[in-house]
């Protein structure tokens, strides 16, 4: 028997290999199918399953597209009714892979179908869960992402609580969790940045699974503190109950070198949002105007899915040489598919060609101390509320990047604004957002609040936050 977490730092995404006798299941792929077939071929094994813990709401996933090419069996838990050929399971039951058994154990509440698959190896011992969102290390899934009608989230949580005591709580406590995401990830509120624990642990560590804990208790702990969700997470739950096409096509399309010319043209004439995927201090440099800043070694797909509200946008870019491809693919993975292409040659190109380019006002912490004492600085913090309300500088206005665009009206053109997030990521996209809507007067800082916690800047002590919202 082998298991293997594949996982995917910037999406806190994990996804499973498992194998037994040559006979091997993927349990809550990614989108791209190549590297589980690649698996397989060096394993000599064949994938007889696809399993889905639950229809993802933060990611695309590529089930249809790998089940087409390897032959394996789609399966989602009850009430899943997707618009493709699946094995809908049974709760209890049960499917052979080699010398193991996958057992399904219906688990709603996170979603209403969502599933927990339990391994039991080959001596028919209860071995390990694969838990999607239903329970992480150190948290549950959230559970206002499938209300309707008249379900409320406190109904959602309310079967969340029967299905970890009834199906997951009763499981021995050797038995290893595997969850579908890690801390980073906005389908829970605590998570750990572990990514795999004992059941016996998580009994004692994990505030949702307290012994004594009553179920008022819980709906209650499990929804205070939840923030809308992102965007895009309706947009990418429709695309997993539809099938999503699969990834050869989406970088046939975007994966494509462009001209400075014509990638102009595709700006100024077919409506195509420029995002620059280079790190931070060179979108600083100098930018395309109007272009929007998400660096590719950050949370990328993350970020571009909250703040670019239409997974029909279309989208040309600039990257880091080489790494074209990467940026295609990433954007796929969250459903954003209308990539056009790249720049070729990059801010060289452009430069070359004589095109305008704008920079971005930029100061070290230090500077930032030395102007801060002078007065009348009009500082934005970007951060989360939950980071915001633990430690801020004084009298700095929270404006999180994740709802940046819906606070708009908070915002004077007419004042000069310090900007800064945690470390230096966050600002610069928050600045480049502002500067496309007619925002100007902008003062990055760079190294973000870590650095400023190195200044004498005043700041408000320290609260320790119950979530991290």
């Amino acid at each position: 028997m082998n298991i293997e977490q594949i996982y995917t730092g910037c999406l806190a995404q994990g996804a499973y290999y498992i194998e037994s006798e040559g006979e091997a299941a993927i349990i809550d792929p990614l989108r791209e199918s190549a590297p589980y077939l690649k698996k397989v071929e060096k394993e000599g094994a064949k994938i007889k399953y696809v399993f889905e813990t639950h229809f993802h709401a933060d990611f695309v996933s590529g089930h249809v597209d790998l089940a087409e090419k390897s032959g394996a069996t789609i399966v989602y838990g009850p009430n899943a009714n997707p618009k493709y050929d699946v094995h809908q399971a049974q709760d209890g039951e049960e499917f052979k892979l080699g010398k193991i058994t996958i057992k399904a154990l219906h688990t709603p509440g996170h979603t209403m179908e969502s599933t927990t698959y339990l391994l039991i190896d080959e001596a028919g011992k209860e071995h390990a869960i694969f838990s999607g969102d239903t329970l992480f290390i150190g948290d549950v899934g959230r559970p206002d992402l499938a209300q309707k009608g008249s379900m409320t989230q406190e109904d959602l949580a309310g079967m969340l609580y029967d299905s970890l005591r009834t199906k997951i709580m009763t499981l021995p406590d050797d038995v290893i969790v595997y969850p579908a995401h890690g801390a980073g990830s906005a389908c829970g509120k605590n998570m750990s940045k572990e990514t795999h624990d004992l059941l016996g642990n998580q009994k004692k560590n994990n505030y949702a699974l307290r012994a004594d804990m009553t179920k008022e208790e819980f709906i209650k702990e499990v929804t205070d503190g939840l923030l809308p969700p992102p965007q895009y997470f309706a947009q990418n739950v429709a695309m997993n109950k539809s099938g999503a096409v699969g990834l050869d096509k989406v970088l046939e399309k975007g994966n494509v070198p462009l001209d400075v010319e014509t990638f102009e043209a595709m700006a100024n004439h077919e409506g195509a949002l420029v995002l620059d995927t280079r790190h931070q201090k060179d979108f600083i440099k100098g930018h395309i105007p109007n272009s929007i800043f998400i660096g590719i070694d950050g949370s990328f797909a993350p970020w571009v899915g909250a703040l670019i509200p239409d997974l029909q946008q279309p989208i040309i870019f600039l990257a880091p040489e080489g790494r074209e491809e990467e940026v295609v693919t990433r954007l796929s993975r969250v459903g954003y598919d209308n990539t056009l292409g790249y720049l070729k040659g990059g801010m060289e190109a452009w430069k070359s060609a004589g095109k305008e380019i704008q920079d971005m006002e930029s100061i070290s912490a230090e500077e930032f101390a030395s102007q801060y004492k002078s007065g009348g600085l009009h500082v934005m913090d970007v951060r989360k509320p939950g980071e915001f309300e633990a430690e801020h500088v004084e009298d700095a206005e929270s404006i999180p990047l994740d709802f940046i665009s819906e606070q708009m009206d908070k915002i004077d053109e007419n004042k000069t604004y310090h900007i800064h997030c945690a470390g230096g990521y966050r600002s610069v996209i928050a600045s480049s957002i502002l500067k496309s809507r007619g925002f100007h007067k902008l003062v990055d800082i760079a190294g973000g609040y870590k650095a400023i916690k190195e200044t004498d800047i005043p700041t408000t002590n320290f609260v320790c936050p119950t979530t991290l919202k």
